[in-house]
């Protein structure tokens, strides 16, 4: 509100007189006064005014007595009178309401800076062209540039212009005013990001148009979406998975864990994984299980669960704990396998490889593993064991009158007997022909009570098999000659302990038959030229008696592409000795540890050798490795130390282990194979299928190659049960990625058998015999072109 104008008068030293009209006096004399914090500001403009005599111009606030206040702005010209006094003439306006409005424009500005710059999302303003007039701290961070960089070079240097996506972009915001959608945008060090924009138009203040752009990095977001998508593929994978809370209660499961269980995701989600359990563990097993999850935040292994039918099966299961930024286990997730197929191969394997197919018994590979076990369990507990040898009397005449059907029939009766005439802990074998075993385990400390159990065992097989047998509709009469020798501890060898009852059967035989005989003390001649060989061996061992020679391994074309190193034994008066002869002495005598670090270094010095030679550089050695070898604590660092001394190139030795050094710690086992094959050593499992390990540890074996052993290929013409077992072997070597090579190869019907069921590399007599190092020499010149 403008007020009329009137004279003001004003001293010099600013005070006002009482000349104001009745508005003035109303306004600043009787009901208002001047703002506490405006009155020293107000006499200041005066002063300066009246000193000069320019066109005073002051904004101020008047407090009225009902406590409002208002703004006046004051506009005067100052007049100087003849005696000095200074007086103003102009005009008062009301502007209030001008006030409010500013104030609220100012907060508004300041509040729009402060979200504007705190945006957690990068925020510019630009202007129909792409200048860019504010840039927010966040815009500045993301995209490298400060703000006065971003003014100069607008938004076009910020957008990927080969983003096919942009002409959609632009073309829709100048249709609608509006864009919220992904295109990709360019940093200032050139990165390339996913970016999240929404884009609207708007009319400034002065109704110029204006563009606001909200940008927000969604790199990790994308790399996320991956994740998850990367994740969902192998939730979905063919073996099945399940996530459980950490107290096991089931939260997902996959289509494959449905498959496998028949349980669909409805009836395990919310339950624990207690419901799989099929009764055929017992409590301990579980507590190890946890103890192992919890100490190392990972188990596997073989386990049997139950299915929504009832029935049980056996699975391959991984638990994996999942732990949170606390170390705490926030999830379990569980990977399984249905091994059902695996191990029904193995039962097939291992009745093939160990049990005789026409009367169900242990064969004589699983005889002597139970040899080897009873020896073991008898030298901790101090028992005796004994070994019964049985032959059937006359049953050649059986088999030439009657026919080999009726003989069958007969050892089926002969072997049902057999193992109803003993314990359960006691072993029934059958080792070929007529010939039968028993292992009798727990017998008394004191030899002449032992004996005398074993004799009353004994006793009764000769009275069950001497009682008459039904075969096909005929009777007919058997008996059995038994020969009985006690053991206790290692002391003997399962071969001597066999040739011990084999030598007592035929006491018995000679005895007239149908009698039990044991093994004659003056039998012992055996045992002292053990002892003489076992010093002879050592003699030889210090006099460098033992040679190698090395029998070729070739490929279908029959190139050489390595050896196997073979030992022998240049006895002074025996001549050559072949390792049969000598090899389970030294097993006994600890003498293999010895024998086995200098047929290493030999071949490794030979490897070194022909490494300068260029048409024998690619050549590989197979070492046999014992299992009291391997598990020396520091076999690794033996192996090193010998590739080093030598110089042979580790990647061309070859370590041939058995299957009976998996039976004791097969972590152990595992951990020094990775620590070889790290140096580049490779490993082939020898004489595979003649051993009782499962073959769920094959996949946990760094191997290279598995070697069907020479027995198995001696048969595969003539015996099914060995044709099968070899096509399976080299079968599950190529399902495990394996090599596979067969030992043993004597005639070209065998290799050709081998080469149609898959098997790539042989060795074996039909190629070569085992050679020494110059003859293989020239052997191998004659089979280069």
């Amino acid at each position: 509100r403008t007020y009329p104008q009137r004279e003001l008068q004003v001293h010099a030293t600013g005070w006002v007189r009482s000349r104001w009209n009745w508005w003035v006096r109303i306004a600043w004399k009787s009901t208002a006064r001047f703002h506490p914090d405006d009155v020293e500001p107000i006499r200041s403009s005066f002063m300066r005014s009246a000193q000069a005599l320019t066109l005073w111009q002051h904004e101020y606030r008047v407090c009225r007595e009902d406590g409002s206040q208002r703004w006046l702005l004051g506009n005067a010209k100052p007049e100087r009178g003849a005696d000095g006094t200074v007086t103003w003439h102009g005009f008062v306006t009301d502007i209030t309401e001008r006030k409010q409005v500013e104030s609220a424009l100012v907060e508004s500005e300041a509040l729009f800076r402060l979200i504007f710059n705190h945006n957690l999302d990068a925020a510019l303003l630009t202007r129909p062209g792409g200048d860019i007039v504010a840039a927010n701290l966040e815009a500045q961070r993301m995209f490298g540039y400060g703000e006065e960089e971003l003014r100069h070079m607008g938004r076009s240097g910020l957008v990927d212009t080969s983003d096919p996506r942009l002409p959609a972009a632009l073309a829709h915001r100048a249709k609608e005013g509006w864009f919220r959608g992904e295109l990709t945008m360019i940093a200032r060090d050139g990165r390339r990001f996913p970016a999240e924009l929404s884009s609207s138009v708007f009319r400034n203040r002065d109704g110029s148009e204006m563009t606001s752009l909200l940008i927000r990095d969604i790199t990790e977001m994308k790399r996320l979406e991956q994740q998850l998508r990367i994740d969902a593929t192998v939730f979905e994978s063919q073996e099945g998975m399940l996530v459980t809370d950490a107290q096991g209660t089931i939260l997902r499961v996959n289509k494959a864990f449905c498959a496998i269980t028949g349980f669909s995701a409805e009836e395990v989600v919310g339950h624990t994984s207690h419901m799989l359990k099929s009764g055929r563990h017992d409590a301990a097993f579980y507590i190890d299980l946890w103890r192992k999850l919890k100490k190392h935040g990972y188990w596997e292994g073989e386990i049997w669960n139950r299915r929504k039918n009832n029935s049980i099966y056996p699975e391959w299961l991984t638990i994996t704990a999942v732990k949170g930024p606390d170390g705490q286990v926030m999830n379990y997730v569980g990977t399984l396998t249905d091994i059902t197929v695996r191990k029904q191969a193995e039962e097939e394997i291992k009745t093939l490889a160990f049990y005789d197919p026409l009367t169900q018994l242990p064969n004589r590979r699983l005889l002597l593993d139970r040899l080897r076990h009873a020896t073991a369990a008898s030298s901790r507990s101090s028992q005796s064991c004994a070994l019964l040898f049985i032959d059937l009397d006359n049953f050649k005449t059986l088999n030439d009158t009657r026919g080999h059907d009726v003989g069958d029939l007969l050892l089926q009766q002969v072997a049902q007997r057999l193992s109803q005439c003993v314990r359960e802990g006691d072993t029934v074998s059958r080792i070929g022909g007529d010939e039968f075993v028993v292992i009798l385990e727990g017998l008394s400390p004191n030899p002449l009570d032992a004996a005398s159990q074993a004799e009353q065992v004994g006793e009764e097989i000769r009275r069950e098999l001497g009682r008459t047998y039904m075969l096909g509709g005929h009777s007919h009469h058997s008996s059995p000659s038994i020969g009985a020798t006690l053991f206790s501890g290692h002391q003997y060898s399962s071969e001597e302990l066999l040739k011990r009852g084999d030598l007592a059967m035929y006491e018995a035989k000679a005895a007239g038959r149908n009698t039990l005989r044991f093994f004659d003390p003056q039998m012992q001649a055996q045992v002292t030229e053990r002892a003489r060989l076992e010093a002879e061996l050592r003699q030889g061992l210090r006099e460098e008696q033992l040679l190698l020679h090395y029998q070729p391994q070739v490929d279908l074309l029959g190139r050489i592409v390595g050896v196997e190193a073979l030992v022998r034994w240049q006895h002074p008066s025996r001549g050559l000795v072949y390792p049969g002869a000598f090899i389970g002495l030294a097993e006994e005598t600890r003498l293999i540890l010895e024998l086995g670090d200098w047929v290493l270094e030999t071949a490794c010095r030979q490897l070194a050798s022909w490494a300068l030679q260029p048409s024998r550089q690619g050549l590989c050695i197979a070492v046999n490795v014992s299992a009291q070898q391997f598990h020396q604590r520091d076999f690794v660092q033996r192996v090193h130390g010998c590739l080093e001394r030598t110089g042979a190139d580790p990647r061309r030795l070859k370590l041939e282990l058995t299957e009976s050094l998996l039976v004791h710690d097969l972590q152990d086992v595992v951990h020094k194979m990775g620590q070889l094959q790290a140096l580049g050593v490779r490993f082939s499992l020898d004489d595979f299928g003649t051993g009782y390990s499962s073959l769920a540890y094959l996949k946990q074996l760094p191997l290279d190659q598995l070697k069907i052993d020479q027995s198995f290929v001696r048969d595969v013409l003539v015996d099914s049960n060995a044709a099968t077992l070899a096509r399976t072997i080299v079968s599950l070597a190529d399902s495990l990625e394996l090599q596979v090579i067969a030992e043993g190869v004597e005639t070209a019907e065998q290799r050709s058998f081998l080469e149609r069921s898959g098997c790539r590399y042989f060795q074996g007599y039909y190629f070569s015999r085992p050679l020494p190092i110059a003859a293989l020499e020239a052997w191998m010149g004659q089979a280069e072109p």
